[in-house]
């Protein structure tokens, strides 16, 4: 089934096309796509992901298989692949995905002598995103030129931090990197949202960090507490989303609560 012949949730509305971003790894990036993703796609939104990470958990995630894939966002990047042809199905009605592979590793340094290289992703993604109710992009663990691309593309950021020690580390560097951004290539860039991901309600330090976090970034952050949940872990092996593996467990229950979030905000 093409993604043209899914309606979106409201036609009338402006795109949201947001960077899931946060130099540090293992911070529930990967996780927060998906899921965040699947429960829009619940709610009736139709979603886009862009997997923009060499490493295709999002597309593993959503159990798409890599080696079956004739295109994805590395050949619509490099060589003009229609990314409208790279578009791929997911096991959750009216979610969708541009998927990746370790191919993605070399973009970075084919990048460097493209024509207009910061904004390559944009150009592709503004070809379909009026297709969509919302574009996520599932950024990298750093802040190269993929990155630069990611934050071209994107009319606001989604942080995902995890309650542990130094959360804030290198926040600050990816803050300063965006007003970069925004100052020189897309001066409509904002952050939509902080989402606090592997939550433990045990724990003094978990409480304590989301504190911190709420302090610095005040109103940006979201209510809603992603927790650890073994599901969650458990789900990309399964190659669905937490909403469809255990739709009852508690990290399912966190992300339909942050896209009701989601949709509130905008």
């Amino acid at each position: 089934m093409s993604y043209k012949s899914v309606k979106r949730g409201n036609p009338k509305k402006e795109t949201q096309i947001i960077a899931v971003i946060n130099q540090k790894g293992g911070v529930g990036k990967s996780t927060t796509a998906i899921n965040l993703s699947a429960a829009l796609g619940e709610l009736k939104k139709k979603v886009l992901v862009v997997d923009f990470d060499p490493q295709g958990n999002t597309t593993s995630g959503f159990g798409i298989e890599k080696e079956e894939l004739e295109s994805d966002i590395y050949d619509v990047l490099l060589h003009d692949a229609d990314i409208a042809e790279s578009v791929c199905e997911t096991p959750q009605k009216r979610v969708f995905v541009v998927p990746a592979t370790i191919q993605l590793a070399g973009a970075e340094i084919e990048l460097v002598s493209a024509m207009a290289r910061e904004s390559v992703l944009k150009e592709k993604i503004d070809k379909i995103a009026d297709d969509f109710d919302y574009v996520f992009i599932d950024c990298p663990p750093s802040l190269g030129l993929l990155t630069v691309n990611a934050l071209v593309a994107a009319k606001s950021l989604l942080i995902p931090i995890q309650c542990e020690y130094y959360a804030l580390e290198g926040v600050t560097k990816l803050i300063e990197s965006m007003k970069m951004v925004k100052s020189r290539l897309n001066s409509n860039l904002e952050i939509f949202g902080v989402v606090m991901t592997m939550f433990d309600s045990r724990t003094t330090l978990s409480k304590q960090v989301v504190e911190e976090v709420e302090n610095y970034f005040g109103n940006l952050m979201f209510k809603t507490l992603i927790p650890r949940n073994i599901k969650l872990s458990e789900a990309p092996s399964h190659g669905l989303p937490v909403t469809m593996y255990a739709p009852s467990s508690k990290g399912s229950v966190a992300y339909a609560k942050l896209a009701k979030e989601v949709i509130r905000r905008g």
